[in-house]
């Protein structure tokens, strides 16, 4: 999931003269808002898509790209509280993680009776389309991010761009089985895909609700960095 949590060691000398703190903050801010704006319209198109053609995997898919929306909204909203921001992360990770560990049961259940009533959904080329364009956007997002987390010292935004990574695999893994059903007319690889996100899903949903418990991300090195630092 988004981390919530920005470092605040100093930029290292040879990054501060080309560029203050202060702009890196700011460039950073702009990715946020770029990720988020397109994860709402790569959510609202998938669901409008998931629906028309009946496909589970375009559903969850977009559903997931809301969910990360809403953590990068409040990746947002504590930038810009600082310390009072920080004081909400660990009810935002929980809120956050829990959304993601409903989706996984929901895209399970409904994927595995698709399967079993053999449904096959329709062919959805607008759904095609979008996924086509996440797996060449959202890689420039997450380098984008990774090298302005590595200038700021920020394991937050680092692993933020992480976040976005999976969002890539998850559009892969989508688009594969919506190719597969419309040349080949395999309706059964809609369903297969959907399943294939959920265990993704639930490591995203299970790590966020970790991260309460050290008010930061569940990764274990930026846990035991900020134990290391009160010691």
């Amino acid at each position: 999931m988004n981390n919530l949590n920005l470092s605040s060691e100093s930029v290292p000398a040879p990054a501060t003269k080309m560029v203050s703190r202060a702009q890196l903050l700011q460039r950073g801010r702009r990715l946020e808002y770029l990720t988020l704006a397109w994860n709402v319209l790569e959510g609202g198109v998938s669901i409008t898509a998931g629906v028309l053609a009946g496909s589970v995997a375009l559903i969850g898919f977009g559903v997931d790209s809301f969910i990360e929306s809403l953590s990068g909204a409040v990746l947002l909203w504590r930038l810009r509280d600082g310390e009072v921001g920080e004081s909400r992360e660990p009810i935002a990770l929980r809120l956050v993680g829990m959304a993601f560990l409903v989706l996984a049961a929901y895209i399970a259940f409904d994927a595995g009776s698709s399967l079993l009533r053999k449904e096959a959904p329709e062919i959805s080329w607008l759904g095609v389309g979008m996924t086509t364009l996440s797996v060449f956007v959202m890689p420039f997002l997450a380098r984008a991010k990774r090298r302005t987390g590595q200038l700021l010292g920020s394991r937050a935004l680092e692993a933020d761009s992480r976040q976005t990574d999976i969002c890539v695999y998850l559009s892969i893994i989508v688009l594969a089985g919506l190719i597969l059903n419309a040349f080949f007319g395999w309706w059964w690889a809609d369903s297969v895909a959907a399943l294939a996100m959920t265990p993704i899903i639930v490591k995203e949903g299970w790590q966020s609700w970790q991260g309460q418990s050290c008010g930061c991300h569940a990764s274990g090195a930026a846990c035991e960095s900020e134990e290391n630092t009160h010691d």
